[in-house]
């Protein structure tokens, strides 16, 4: 079996081994090559000590408690290499970390303290003229990878009381790989949901946005949902299943809940914040229900009640500033008319709210959010929408967006600086926002050499 592995991590290798240490390539990296994907992330396990390890690599560093060693990567597309020495750990009281780590003395006994079978696979490479391998798999991950499961190594409960963020972990790796999770480890993941609160919200924050990075999300939400960590992690999403939309005049064939997946199914958007916002678009619905004695369903200014939920689960899950404002905003203003008697104010005012930058997002929210609807995946009003939408943005937005500055005005009329310069400005925005001019250098030149001309006297009052 042949393997493309970088020079970098074949150097590594050759140079632990050299030094009369054992070393192997494990984890997601193994788990990879064996699938053909492409591997950025080179781990590795020996039974070098961590000092040891920092006598063999000058521009090694070594800053935490649990025997890794990061090595700088060459190649740019490389995540910094990871070198562990073997080790087994003692005691997790916090259901995150281990009390206590100890040097192990065997690679089977460091394979044994992993997650999953698929990522409880060794690979080394036997020294000679030319690269040969040798997989070590003690727990049958190989099989596992064939028949397309996600199963613990040894019991659920002892890998999850260990690490309860490697339940979500299962849900993840099973949605990027299209696998299936093992019957016994579904089913403790069931089990012991509620172990999730143990975990660090960052951790939380960043395995639910890997999975939302997947290529079915869908699959994965389902999975959280069928887990019960769904009600776990985003109990507002939980609560709106059930809560049914189907009724007169109403397009909807689904509850909230199953909408609310489907629209994530359909968004086309290949970001998770966008993916993200579109899974919650809806999620203040339950709280703005109401049936009218028509048996209309109503769900009045569920987009700001659904806002400030996205604010407080953004919160929650401790995100960047930048994604918090960005996924708010989407989910605030996704209730947008798509009418196509709508003038460019209104379609100004709209592009200002969700930000210039948002507005290919918002229509990836709200293609999804149609075809979550059971639409027709064609719709002229969006399309016409969409090409009004290129049309405005043509215009200027603000005064800064007019090809003319300041100084123009300053040495063209000769003045000085000051508040007549803008309100020379404004009053030429204003022309050019009415259509009366359009936003040319050249024509904008012309028309400050009218207002250069001077005004007649105003006849004076007896």
């Amino acid at each position: 079996m042949q393997f493309n592995i970088p020079k970098e991590v074949l150097e590594i290798i050759k140079q632990v081994a050299g030094s009369g240490f054992e070393i192997y390539i494990v984890g997601g990296a193994v788990r990879d090559l064996l699938t053909g994907r492409i591997v950025t992330d080179w781990d590795f396990t020996t039974n070098a000590k961590p000092e040891e390890i920092l006598k063999i690599f000058k521009d090694a560093f070594y800053d935490n408690n649990f025997g890794t060693v990061g090595i700088p990567a060459k190649l740019k597309d490389l995540k910094p290499h990871e070198i562990t020495t073997f080790r087994h750990e003692m005691g997790y009281s916090d259901k995150r970390r281990p009390d206590k780590v100890v040097w192990g003395s065997s690679l089977e006994e460091d394979l044994k303290r992993r997650d999953f079978t698929i990522n409880a696979i060794a690979l080394t490479v036997l020294q000679g003229k030319a690269e040969k391998y040798k997989i070590i798999d003690p727990h049958d991950g190989q099989g596992d990878l064939e028949r397309k499961l996600i199963r613990a190594v040894g019991e659920p409960i002892e890998r999850f009381s260990e690490d309860a963020l490697r339940m979500m972990r299962a849900v993840r790796i099973a949605t990027e790989l299209k696998f299936k999770i093992e019957k016994n480890t579904l089913e403790t993941i069931k089990a012991n949901a509620t172990l999730i609160h143990k975990i660090a919200k960052e951790r939380v924050r960043d395995e639910l946005i890997k999975t939302l990075a997947a290529p079915s999300p869908y699959q994965g939400m389902l999975a959280f949902k069928e887990t019960g960590l769904m009600e776990q992690i985003l109990p507002e999403l939980e609560k709106t299943f059930g809560v049914e939309q189907k009724s007169p005049q109403r397009h909807h064939i689904y509850d909230v809940g199953t909408h609310s997946l489907m629209a994530l199914k359909y968004c086309p958007s290949q970001d998770p914040i966008v993916r993200f916002a579109t899974l919650i678009h809806d999620i203040g619905k339950p709280q703005t229900y109401k049936k009218l004695a028509n048996g209309v369903i109503t769900f009045y200014n569920h987009e700001v009640v659904s806002a400030r939920i996205a604010q407080r689960i953004a919160q929650r899950l401790r995100f960047s500033k930048k994604d918090s404002e960005k996924f708010i905003k989407l989910v605030r203003w996704h209730q947008f008319t798509v009418g196509e008697f709508q003038t460019d104010s209104a379609i100004r005012r709209f592009i200002r709210k969700v930000g210039r930058e948002n507005v290919p997002d918002m229509l990836a929210l709200r293609t999804g959010d149609r075809l979550g609807s059971g639409a027709k995946e064609t719709s002229w009003r969006l399309d016409k929408f969409k090409e009004r939408l290129i049309e405005v943005q043509k215009q200027p937005f603000t005064v800064h967006d007019l090809k003319l500055s300041g100084l123009d005005v300053i040495h063209k009329l000769d003045i000085k600086p000051g508040p007549m310069v803008g309100e020379i400005l404004n009053q030429l925005y204003k022309e050019v926002v009415d259509k009366k001019i359009p936003n040319d250098n050249k024509i904008l030149i012309k028309r400050l050499e009218e207002l250069k001309k001077p005004s007649r006297p105003r006849p004076q009052r007896p």
